[in-house]
């Protein structure tokens, strides 16, 4: 019996039974509870939403919105990411999120959204195949010392920032990055999309290993550290640990899977020239791997790290800038992949005052020059990267002009559309996003730029978010100041 079911009768001091069970009751309760319940989510939504709006990071696409109309892009001049040329007399028509058809200028549906590129060039959102989303825009001593929560709201402003520099795609290649991919993919915030390795997995003493040399040895009551705790690093040795640490980041919902497997320039404990974990380790993180029908990717930069890779079945050399004639020969007979960064003695480069990170700057700057050369004449398939990490995110587009001092402006664009778009889908089945990224062709997903300046004749308004007129991820605007 129920208190609020009580009701008076004929005869004073009397109560009925309980109307709870009745259908019509039933009905009208149920009618409440999901009234409740809709207002608890949109009040719920409505506080998130608030919350991130205080570190700027709500996104404007998080307005009510009208069932979308078609949109047609007319009077431009088109990249699709494929052809080493510019196209004229077509339109670019868009629908649910793809490109429905490049039809010929004129030749459009009537109900359309029309936008005027007034001449432009269109191209596809650029993909960034190196990139750290949660480590590019804070130091190293706050990203291993700071609370993680600051790491993260930091990631997510920065990941609106990377969409504005007209990256709508990029292959994270080490961080705690899956929190910050569901908040974009959901729209609570905004960015491009990740396809996220997880941490980066690495031996004691290898180059993902952030301990300091008084915290070994590492006992079997000692926890993990800061790094490893927060998704950071995955530090492991032997075939069963690599195992089990690749798996875990399979479980996470990594789309590739990240090894060091060789030293870095300014590493305090793995010299550039050291090779790091053993072909049977590396060969438990690809069998992992391929179980999951995806692949790994290594850092290293030598030959001798390179070959063991490859002998081992990793698909991605991510640096490699001195790798020799022979070991780049092996990359192409074995339809490797090559993630290249333009890592230049120039003034983007980083400052070091220990002589031997200096000795080892030197030699991956010159390494550079070569590399560009030697992919060119072995065919080796290679895209663009960065590799911003712990600070100067704001100089990715900066980064990716450079390339065009090695080849001519649109193959510059093209390693980092089309053919970095196939560099991701080597993730099969586990590629987050199901469609073509890198491309302005029908079926593909509506990722594009519409660009201030001439893409044949020079990279450098990339220099300049302001020459990104139009930014489209997903068919949806994300900037427009045409």
């Amino acid at each position: 019996m129920c208190f609020a079911c009580f009701e008076g009768v004929n005869e004073p001091g009397t109560q009925s039974f309980c109307h709870c069970g009745r259908p019509e009751t039933q009905t009208a309760m149920r009618r409440i509870e999901a009234d409740i319940s809709r207002r608890q989510m949109i009040g719920g939504m409505a506080a998130v939403v608030g919350m991130f709006a205080g570190f700027g990071l709500a996104p404007r696409e998080l307005r009510a919105q009208t069932p979308a109309r078609p949109l047609l892009l007319t009077n431009l001049r088109l990249f699709d990411g494929e052809t080493l040329s510019m196209r004229q007399g077509v339109d670019i028509l868009i629908e649910g999120g793809r490109i429905a058809g490049l039809p010929a200028a004129g030749q459009c549906p009537e109900d359309a959204e029309r936008i005027d590129c007034g001449g432009r060039s269109v191209i596809p959102g650029l993909i960034d195949a190196h990139w750290h989303a949660t480590l590019a825009s804070v130091s190293q001593v706050v990203a291993l010392t700071q609370d993680i929560g600051l790491v993260h709201l930091l990631a997510g402003q920065q990941a609106g920032a990377t969409l504005q520099r007209g990256f709508t795609t990029v292959r994270d290649v080490g961080g705690p990055a899956f929190g910050l991919k569901a908040a974009i993919d959901r729209g609570v915030v905004e960015g491009p999309r990740i396809f996220p390795s997880g941490a980066m997995i690495s031996q004691t003493s290898g180059h993902g290993d952030f301990r300091f040399p008084n915290q070994l040895p590492l006992m079997p009551s000692d926890k993990a550290d800061y790094a490893m705790q927060n998704g950071m690093t995955a530090i492991t040795d032997g075939p069963a640990d690599v195992l089990r640490r690749t798996r875990e980041q399979l479980m996470k919902g990594a789309s590739q899977i990240k090894i060091m497997a060789g030293g870095g320039v300014a590493s305090p404990s793995d010299p550039i020239d050291s090779t790091q974990f053993l072909e049977e380790e590396m060969r438990a993180a690809v069998q992992a791997a391929d179980d999951w029908n995806t692949y790994v990717c290594a850092h290293v930069y030598t030959s001798r790290g390179i070959q063991r890779c490859i002998r081992a079945g990793v698909k991605s050399i991510e640096h490699g800038q001195l790798a020799d004639e022979e070991t780049v020969r092996m990359m192409a007979d074995n339809g490797v992949w090559w993630s290249l960064q333009p890592f230049l003695a120039d003034e983007d480069s980083n400052q070091y005052a220990d002589p031997a990170a200096i000795a080892a700057q030197k030699m991956v700057a010159e390494g550079t020059l070569r590399a560009f050369d030697l992919a060119r004449t072995h065919s080796v398939n290679w895209a663009f990267g960065s590799d911003v990490l712990f600070g100067g995110a704001e100089k990715q587009g900066r980064h990716l002009t450079k390339l065009a001092r090695f080849m001519s402006p649109l193959e510059a664009l093209h390693r980092a559309t089309g053919a970095a778009g196939q560099l991701l889908a080597m993730s099969g089945p586990r590629a987050p996003y199901d469609g073509r990224l890198g491309v302005i062709a029908p079926g593909a997903f509506a990722d594009l730029l519409v660009v201030e300046g001439d893409p044949e004749a020079s990279l450098a308004w990339l220099e300049d978010t302001g020459n990104l007129r139009l930014i489209v991820k997903n068919g949806r605007i994300h900037k427009n100041s045409l």
